[in-house]
């Protein structure tokens, strides 16, 4: 009879230039995958609507944020097209720990900070978007787009494409269900490297019951 074994869980950290479908494929991997959560930032953007206080974001002032940065509360924080978003660092040590694995839908900055906070917690992964015309369609698309925020996205597109070289995978977003996929293995494999680092004691287990002496 089979048993799970324990296994931290995984900070699987997503980012992409707006538009490009991160938000679209973190949804779909935590509908779909058993054991994995989204990590819910706090922000002190307006809510959209349809979304909800706790369940999308946790909704702040600026300066219950600014209050938030000041004790450490964060993992990360950033500002963002003027406003503030940050990961809540208890919240997220707690799912860990618990061996659940923590979806982080973030941008560059965050990415960065999360990888240099917690290095052996992180697999990264950045979503590219087929072309820029097409990236521009999908702005133009959005519910409430205006050619202002179209304008200021795109300018944005650039300076996060740059940074891709930094993840530890990437994903060309050109066909939802190829990405969808592509993702999902991506989380199969850094799973497998988590579940191997948390054996250790368990080999160590086996060796002694067998009188083999470790190497």
């Amino acid at each position: 009879m089979s048993s799970e074994r324990p296994r931290r869980g995984l900070m699987f950290v997503i980012s992409s230039p707006s538009g490009a479908g991160k938000t679209t494929l973190c949804r779909r991997l935590i509908e779909e995958c058993p054991g994995v959560g989204l990590s819910v930032s706090a922000t002190t953007r307006a809510r959209r609507p349809g979304e909800s206080d706790g369940r999308d974001y946790h909704f702040r002032t600026r300066e219950a944020f600014e209050e938030m940065i000041a004790r450490r509360d964060f993992l990360e924080w950033a500002q963002v097209f003027d406003h503030y978003y940050g990961t809540p660092a208890r919240e997220v040590e707690e799912r860990l720990s618990a061996g659940e694995d923590v979806v982080f839908d973030v941008d560059w900055q965050g990415a960065r900070s999360l990888k240099i906070i917690r290095p052996g917690d992180v697999a990264s992964v950045f979503i590219l978007p087929p072309s820029i015309p097409q990236l521009r369609a999908r702005l133009e698309g959005r519910p409430g787009a205006d050619a202002r925020s179209v304008a200021s996205r795109l300018a944005g597109a650039g300076q996060d494409i740059l940074r891709w070289g930094e993840y530890d995978y990437a994903i060309v977003n050109d066909d939802l269900e190829t990405a969808f996929h592509e993702l999902k293995a991506i989380l199969t494999t850094e799973r497998a490297r988590r579940a191997r680092a948390a054996l250790g004691g368990f080999v160590d287990t086996l060796l002694r019951d067998a009188g083999v002496q470790g190497l």
